[in-house]
């Protein structure tokens, strides 16, 4: 078995093929690839094993299929593809892209199960929970959000029960408190360890891992009318993919050498670092390495799904402003663990101040003095004005920052140097110098393109296909090679610059204003169509449990007239409306601001709730409830078909 140094072994989520990808996924994605990048470069191609793939079972999908009227195998080739178009286009270079509907898949899946059975873990006996659909997940009732919905999804979650088959968790408790007591690292960041070890110390219960309720999944061995439960499947994909490959099941570690490191999003810990270890200390399997649960990307504080109806579509982006851009954004803007509230106002900004401005200038002021004081070719100095320390330094500090699965740190580190070199020319002023001492630009120039070489393959990983531009206009002769850490003064003598387009052209205020237009546009034509496939339901999660007339009676309904709107600060779905019941006045705030622009509603009476218990929305105390129509996006709202006096009574 080869040391645990020698190997890296990093994975992503399976993604569920019921959502299209979104900059959430690609986020993941993009992480994964460019810590990949780095190790590859680092340890050797072929020491280094990066998974990723679709999971493709479960009620879930079963439904999407359904309401896409096609069968469910049909509806996940389909949406599968789309996964992989989209991470060729955002330049992931993954090792094994695995799909949990495939024969090498359900193989191992049913042999895990047939070995848990015979260790005795796994038992027959009946359930009753509540159950969220889009999770696949059960949730105490104490989790939920009032109105039983789930605390993920805001949706309504589902009371189901029914007979299957029992995982037996609880006998796993201590042993996986005394894992995660002997491997601190275990679970990362820190307050997702905390989460998790307080959830197992809070005791743990058996969990159900089958389901009869449903046929879309691998068939329960020896069983008929059951499936696997879709986590169990899924979580499975870690070792399928390389168990039956003799080239590539070292990568799987041993228990003296646990190699693999899971990147997941927060919302799943609990499968991860709970479910999935517990299953493994079943089975005699080896542990993974580490559980790094990174945090979620937001629009208006809310996390972006596909069911929130607050999409951003990573296909537009890198349409217009290249996919590089796009990764170096998303690497760099938070760092790993962290929750990020997206902005294409953001994403504009360090496109231009840290693409075009920093980097694309550096290199374009650099190649053009090249070009008209040295005849378009470097010469070589010995002085180097301390760039040499300078770039060990960073060599070492990014590879620190990748270690610690860190992106973010290690791009703050590479574009402070990007920053000292170009003040660097700008303190040198070649321009000027050049009058007086030729030589001395020789080396400014020589130092400017030697930093730029080594820049190149740091950032390799973050934005691949721009870097191997970059030294191709270096003028290197193989620009495709990336290397780490070669020594200060490596640029030929002689090498011969190969000026090009700008890297990363800058926009001006009136493409920015063109591009703002699009992307939101875009966003809104996304919301749109999913409206109309919703208009239908296919479930009865959206149906709410019967009230009595009594308690209908509580709610004091009325006619209410706006008299202002206006938008909260940072929060574009929300609007502050001041608006007049007859005796009196009631601020309410409502998430109506994409469907509505404040002034539209001014004058507008509409229905309202005025006896709803106070609340504090977006920092603003909201006094009721406008109503409007529409599940998860606003079609509009219930208005009377004539002006009546306002507060008149709704009955």
């Amino acid at each position: 078995m080869p040391k645990e140094a020698s190997l890296f072994y990093l994975t992503t989520p399976l993604y569920y093929v019921s959502d299209k990808p979104h900059i959430g996924h690609a986020y993941t994605t993009i992480v994964a690839d460019a810590i990949c990048r780095y190790q590859r470069i680092k340890l050797g191609e072929k020491n280094v094993y990066f998974l990723t793939g679709t999971d493709e079972h479960g009620e879930k999908i079963e439904r999407a299929a359904k309401a896409k009227d096609l069968s469910p195998k049909q509806f996940v080739d389909q949406v599968a593809d789309s996964y992989k178009e989209m991470w060729a286009k955002l330049h992931i270079a993954y090792n094994d892209f695995i799909r949990t509907t495939q024969p090498r898949h359900e193989s191992v899946v049913k042999e895990l199960w047939e070995t848990l059975e015979k260790t005795g873990d796994i038992y027959q006996g009946a359930y009753e929970g509540w159950y969220c659909v889009p999770c696949e997940s059960f949730y105490p009732e104490k989790e939920l959000l009032p109105e039983l919905l789930c605390p993920d999804h805001k949706r309504k979650v589902e009371r189901v029960k029914e007979e299957g088959y029992f995982f037996r968790l609880s006998k796993y408790e201590k042993p996986l408190l005394a894992h995660y007591e002997a491997y601190p690292d275990f679970v990362q960041p820190e307050i997702r360890k905390n989460e998790v070890r307080a959830f197992v110390e809070r005791g743990l219960k058996d969990i159900s891992i089958s389901r009869s309720s449903f046929s879309w999944g691998i068939p329960v061995p020896n069983t008929k009318g059951h499936v696997i439960y879709v986590w169990i499947d899924a979580l499975t994909n870690y070792y399928s993919a390389l168990k039956d490959s003799k080239e590539h099941q070292a990568f799987f570690g041993t228990k003296e050498h646990p190699l693999a490191i899971h990147l997941i999003g927060k919302e799943i810990s609990r499968f991860h670092a709970v479910y999935w270890p517990a299953i493994l200390m079943a089975a005699s399997l080896p542990m993974p390495k580490q559980i790094f649960a990174h945090g979620w990307w937001t629009v208006d504080g809310e996390k972006m799904s596909k069911t929130l109806g607050n999409v951003v579509d990573p296909h537009v982006l890198c349409q217009d402003i290249g996919a590089d851009a796009l990764r170096y954004f998303l690497l760099r803007e938070i760092p790993l663990g962290q929750d990020g509230d997206f902005s294409y106002d953001a994403l504009l900004s360090r496109y231009n101040s840290e693409l075009a401005n920093d980097l694309g200038n550096l290199l374009h002021r650099t190649l053009s003095m090249v070009d008209k004081f040295c005849k378009g070719v470097a010469k070589k100095s010995d002085a180097d004005d301390g760039f040499a320390q300078k770039i060990s330094d960073l060599y070492s500090q990014v590879d620190q920052s990748i270690g610690k699965l860190q992106p973010s740190s290690a791009l703050d580190s590479i574009f402070r140097l990007i920053r000292d070199t170009n003040a660097y020319l700008e303190h040198k002023a070649p321009f000027h110098l050049i009058k007086t001492d030729p030589k001395q630009v020789d080396k400014v120039l020589y130092n400017a393109m030697e930093v730029l070489r080594h820049l190149s393959m740091l950032l390799h990983p973050f934005m691949p296909e721009r870097m191997r531009e970059l030294r191709r206009q270096l003028g290197l002769s193989h620009p495709e090679q990336v290397v780490l850490s070669s020594p200060f003064g490596g640029l030929q003598e002689g090498t011969q610059i190969q000026k090009g387009d700008p890297l990363f052209p800058r926009l001006d205020k009136d493409a920015q204003t063109l591009l703002l237009e699009k992307w939101r546009g875009a966003r809104k034509m996304t919301q749109q169509t999913e409206i109309q496939e919703q208009k239908k339901p296919t479930s009865l999660t959206n149906k709410k449990e019967l009230v009595s007339f009594s308690e209908f009676q509580r709610l004091d309904l009325r006619v209410a007239t706006i008299l202002t709107a206006e938008r909260v600060p940072k929060k574009d779905k929300l609007l502050k409306i001041t608006v007049d019941l007859g005796e009196e006045q009631k601020t309410v705030v409502a998430g109506i601001g994409q469907t509505y622009q404040p002034t539209q509603l001014v004058g507008l009476q509409v229905a309202f709730v005025a006896n709803l218990q106070e609340a504090k929305i977006g920092g603003i105390v909201s006094q009721g409830m406008i109503l409007a129509i529409g599940d998860n996006d606003i079609l509009g709202l219930l208005r009377p078909e004539k002006e009546v006096p306002a507060g008149s009574v709704i009955r």
